[in-house]
């Protein structure tokens, strides 16, 4: 279930990409074909995913205590490590071809499906040629979009609302599919009106879904709090994650006392 957004006095507005009212024409992916067709998600052995024109054979995947089913090609799903390990048989009910993943968020599952396929996942990263400029796909902007989205989602397991992109760079990151993590990260970027509350969770749960040699997304929130130290000084959630400690703490001390 996506949270919905609220835009308080105890919010992140700042340090985000501008945005602009053209229309942005070349999406993240294209641009990314134009630029590195070597770099193209590939299957273990090499080969391209979509070598396969869609003819491999399809995978049910069971998402969630809920259960929601999705279901992808064999040959797509395996150019994550993860899913080609499965396909493999080590876990895969072979008379069914289904996976369960029952820990996983079907809202974040959706959007691996539709990076996997697609390249990007809504909304979409393009590029403004006017002001040569990256900005996230806008319905409001005529930019496309399929209308408004939630840039938070409801995690069952730490009862709390979170980030997305957050969410996705975590999932990637167990999936072993570097550029999608790479992509979220960039579009988390963009984010803006986050209550305090919502940017420390989501901090807090990067740091316990990450390895300390993968640091990216860990600075990413080290570098927001301490741009919008005003706003976090006011914060009395603040207050209280300090108070209740954790490596992200220290870590913020560390980053601070270099800052000064």
């Amino acid at each position: 279930m996506f949270a919905k957004r609220s835009h308080h006095n105890e919010s992140f507005s700042k340090h985000r990409a501008a945005r602009s009212s053209s229309r942005a024409k070349r999406s993240f992916r294209d641009n990314a074909a134009a630029m590195k067709k070597t770099e193209r998600p590939t299957k273990p052995d090499g080969s391209p995913a979509t070598g396969s024109t869609l003819t491999s054979p399809i995978i049910t995947i069971c998402v969630g205590p809920e259960q929601r089913l999705f279901a992808a090609h064999e040959d797509i799903l395996s150019t994550s490590p993860f899913f080609a390990a499965i396909c493999r048989g080590q876990f895969l009910e072979s008379a069914s071809k289904r996976v369960n993943l029952p820990e996983e968020l079907p809202e974040v599952f959706s959007s691996v499906l539709e990076y996997l396929y697609k390249g990007d996942y809504y909304p979409r990263l393009l590029h403004n040629k006017r002001r040569n400029s990256w900005e996230l796909e806008d319905a409001a902007n005529n930019n496309g979009g399929r209308g408004a989205v939630e840039s938070t989602v409801y995690h069952q397991g730490t009862g709390q609302t979170l980030l997305k992109d957050t969410l996705l760079y975590c999932t990637a990151n167990r999936y072993g599919l570097d550029e999608l993590k790479r992509l979220a990260l960039r579009k988390q970027g963009m984010q803006s009106g986050i209550q305090c509350s919502t940017i420390l969770a989501s901090g807090r749960y990067a740091y316990a879904n990450t390895p300390d040699s993968d640091s990216k997304l860990r600075a990413h929130y080290l570098a927001l709090i301490i741009r919008s130290r005003s706003t976090f000084k006011r914060s009395g959630t603040m207050q209280i994650e300090m108070e209740a400690g954790g490596k992200m703490f220290f870590d913020l001390f560390v980053a601070l006392c270099n800052h000064v």
